[in-house]
């Protein structure tokens, strides 16, 4: 890849954008604001409901607990508390308190279920709940009670829970760190002990999944970044420490699965395994592609040696992408399902830590905590819990509709006035009778029809159209003509 930096949005184009993201969210019935009953109710809560410890709430504010979070974030779900043991280690998660500001069928519960999840537009988020709450009340920021779930996961050395309690209690985060801070003072050695200690958990926890077998793309990201002149399309290598601190994240769900299961009532996040035919293709393809999957080799293991972005590797992992489809919602009472593994993590898993901005969470949070704690689990939550697999299935799929379709909306708006000029891109895979081509500049990635180079080609390709509007964008195959940038 040539590595240039991407082309930044012209005014012109930015305006015409800003208008296409503007009627995208019209044509997808996107919802704008909430009700004033909503807001109401959210307003209440927030000033409303205590966090002060009780009798039923812990007083945990003597940990010192941190959050790591993208730089500016408001809606806080997680705090943690790590601390080294000379068997192994502490782990604290609190994890924000939401069903306490909720009320059961009330009005704030209703948009909620109404929207499922957080929407994050190109143009600006769109809450799951109102942002006195979830930037707010209910946020884990720094320096205030907060009310908590607490996972506390008594460690191995291998990182491995020995003992897993689950406590409604009072926290106080004493620093919101961003990821690039946090990274940098573990690298210079001043960090505090907490967030120090996430290498060693990180890289245990990265161990004790490899031999599980799971796997993950671990691809670099390529993301939207809004500048002075309008957006522009980055990769961005994922750091090590989101790596660690996602491995927080999956110890909570797998511990909530394993809960829920032993109690007979949850609902777990679940995707089938491979099949054979597309094991197989996948495998051909490494070898075509002279990166051959070893036999004997689990492919998460084979994916875990995949780095850079070259144009063989780009091309594995579109080809990858096949082997990871079919995650879903499995809801339960009573009797826990045949299946409820999550082929990925290769291991029981449900969503848990993310209650602010995923509505299935608020769910697991009060179920497991019940059973955690020798309770009979809520009524609302159990009669409910069969609702949520439609309610979250219906909300993915609108946040894969939004972010496929603002995508090709920024994408048109970057190629927008340079029709006629050629570009080389790197075939990533075979695709309705023509390829999948990611530009090397700007990274733009297209279905270009007529190309029947092999994945893993450098080809050439003209642009004739890029509608900003529509984000429809068509390229062609490149004969003769202005030279490729």
């Amino acid at each position: 890849m040539t590595g240039r930096r991407p082309r930044l949005v012209s005014a012109a184009a930015g305006d015409a954008l800003a208008a296409a993201l503007s009627d995208l969210r019209v044509q997808l019935e996107l919802p704008d604001g909430f009700d004033p009953a909503v807001t109401d109710e959210a307003e209440a809560a927030a000033r409303d409901v205590p966090a002060a410890p009780s009798a039923e709430l812990a007083d945990l504010r003597d940990i010192e607990f941190l959050t790591i979070d993208p730089q500016g974030s408001r809606d806080l779900d997680q705090a943690l508390h790590l601390r080294r043991t000379r068997s192994g280690g502490i782990l604290h998660y609190a994890i924000a308190d939401v069903p306490a500001f909720v009320t059961p069928e009330g009005a704030v519960d209703a948009a909620a279920r109404a929207r499922g999840e957080t929407l994050y537009a190109v143009d600006g988020t769109i809450p799951l709940h109102p942002r006195v709450l979830s930037e707010g009340a209910a946020s884990l920021l720094p320096g205030q009670d907060r009310r908590a779930f607490v996972w506390r996961f008594d460690l191995d050395e291998r990182a491995e829970p020995a003992r897993v309690t689950l406590t409604r209690a009072v926290v106080r985060s004493r620093r919101q760190w961003s990821y690039p801070e946090a990274q940098q003072a573990i690298e210079q050695n001043t960090a505090p002990d907490s967030l120090a200690a996430l290498r060693w958990f990180g890289v245990e926890r990265a161990k004790r999944e490899q031999e599980r077998g799971g796997a993950s793309l671990n691809s670099p990201e390529i993301e939207v970044v809004a500048t002075d002149g309008g957006y522009e399309l980055r990769r961005r290598a994922t750091l090590a420490l989101e790596d660690w601190n996602a491995q927080v994240s999956l110890l909570a769900g797998m511990a909530a699965a394993k809960i829920m299961i032993d109690g007979g009532i949850g609902i777990l996040r679940t995707m089938p395994a491979a099949d054979d035919e597309d094991v197989a293709v996948f495998r051909a393809q490494t070898v075509a592609l002279g990166n051959p999957w070893p036999v004997g080799v689990g492919y998460g293991q084979y994916l875990r040696t995949l780095h850079g972005a070259d144009a063989k590797t780009l091309a594995i992992r579109d080809a990858a992408t096949r082997l990871f489809r079919g995650a879903g919602y499995t809801a339960f009472d009573g009797q826990v399902p045949a299946d409820t593994v999550q082929s990925a993590i290769a291991a029981p898993y449900t969503h848990t830590t993310a209650p602010l901005r995923r509505l299935v969470d608020r769910w697991t949070l009060v179920v497991c905590e019940a059973l955690a704690n020798g309770r009979e689990v809520p009524a609302w939550a159990r009669e409910s819990l069969p609702e949520l697999p439609k309610i979250m299935g219906r909300s993915n799929g609108l946040a894969g509709r939004l972010d496929a379709a603002s995508i090709d909306r920024v994408e048109a708006a970057v190629l927008h006035g340079r029709e006629g000029q050629v570009f080389r891109g790197v075939v990533l895979g075979r695709r309705n009778g023509g390829a999948r081509v990611q530009l090397t500049g700007p990274l733009v990635t297209v279905v270009v029809a007529g190309v029947a180079a092999e994945p893993g080609t450098t080809v050439e390709v003209r642009l004739q159209r890029a509608d900003i509007a529509s984000g429809e964008i068509t390229l062609v195959p490149a004969a003769g003509g202005a030279p490729a940038e």
